[in-house]
């Protein structure tokens, strides 16, 4: 039997939202159901802005950065008017199911809708600071840590060419994945992220420590440091001035910012994309609902809504020992 569903894209935009689409609207054909994409993310929902999604709408937009469905944050779906408007829309477009693609605040929005709302709601993890647990990676991620690592390669040269320190602050305020996997490809000397400081200014004798132990070693040449967002109490600049005054050394700033969020997916991000788009249709199919499709170990899996954003998901910690072993080797080096 022929049924609808509802789509958004919603919070921060990722690369490979538009090849999630395009796969739950082919899925959803194969099925014989019926795709109503919803504009500007909850928004949308609020306002009724509304497209029905024909299979001629996602043609060649797998490779497509951004999405066609558009986002943005939505302050007026937080109160209790706002959902309200949101479930009577569902309602007045007779949807059998709402499909959200975006991180945990989004995921957040659509737990809140399932406890009012008597349709089936299903998350897609599409958000580049991979934060959401249950799934290894997230939509966006890989394409993320791509466009982080062109760019540091390239502040690399002229570091070099100055023989400077450079502070390259990436995104991810809460998780420390971008930062901890772009140091790690870069061969960055020093990575600083949620997960590995409690409080930052404590630990501003050791960063000291460590770049000074490093420029003994290695004579003067560059030093790339990469930060996570919002890490640093007054932000990077701060930790940029400090570090100069403190280590007598010109260390520059370097802000990444929403180019991270840009450009075409990677091969990995159209792949995951597709795979999960069509798994979330498949799921409703099989009466799934307030479950967030996911990717663990090669493997489709469903986890609980509250549990995607309710317990934090883990850093590889191998890969955490693979950048601290520097500082412990610098240590070691600088030991009489």
């Amino acid at each position: 039997m022929s049924k609808r569903i509802a789509v958004i894209t919603s919070g921060g935009d990722a690369p490979g939202m538009n090849a999630c689409l395009r796969a739950i609207v082919l899925t959803a054909h194969r099925f014989h159901h019926t795709v109503i994409g919803f504009k500007h993310g909850y928004n949308g929902l609020i306002n009724d802005e509304k497209i029905e999604f024909t299979i001629s709408h996602v043609q060649h937009i797998i490779q497509v950065g951004g999405t066609i469905l558009k986002s943005a944050r939505c302050t007026e779906f937080t109160t209790p008017s706002g959902l309200d408007t949101a479930v009577d829309t569902l309602i007045a477009n007779e949807i059998d199911c709402l499909i959200v693609i975006g991180g945990d605040g989004s995921l957040r929005g659509l737990e809140k809708i399932s406890q009012v709302w008597q349709g089936q709601t299903i998350g897609i993890p599409g958000t580049i600071d991979n934060d959401l647990s249950g799934s290894d990676n997230t939509i966006g991620y890989q394409t993320a840590i791509d466009t982080a690592l062109d760019s540091i390669d390239k502040i690399r040269d002229t570091a070099d060419a100055f023989e400077r320190i450079f502070l390259i602050e990436v995104m991810g305020r809460h998780a420390g994945f971008i930062a901890l996997a772009s140091a790690v490809a870069s061969g960055a000397e020093q990575a600083l992220f949620p997960e590995s400081i409690e409080d930052p200014h404590l630990e501003l004798e050791s960063i000291v420590q460590h770049v000074e132990s490093l420029r003994k070693l290695k004579g003067k040449s560059s030093f790339i440091m990469v930060i996570a967002e919002h890490l640093w109490p007054g932000g990077v600049n701060d930790l940029a001035e400090t570090l100069t005054n403190q280590i007598g050394i010109e260390c520059r700033p370097c802000i990444l910012g929403h180019i991270q969020r840009g450009g075409a997916p990677v091969a990995y991000d159209r792949i995951l994309a597709t795979k999960l788009g069509a798994y979330a249709v498949e799921c409703f199919e099989h009466g799934e609902t307030r479950v967030m499709v996911g990717e663990i170990n090669a493997k489709q899996v469903t986890t609980c809504l509250s549990e995607t954003f309710n317990v934090q998901k883990q850093l590889d910690p191998y890969l955490v020992k693979v950048q601290q072993d520097l500082f412990d080797i610098v240590k070691t080096l600088d030991a009489p």
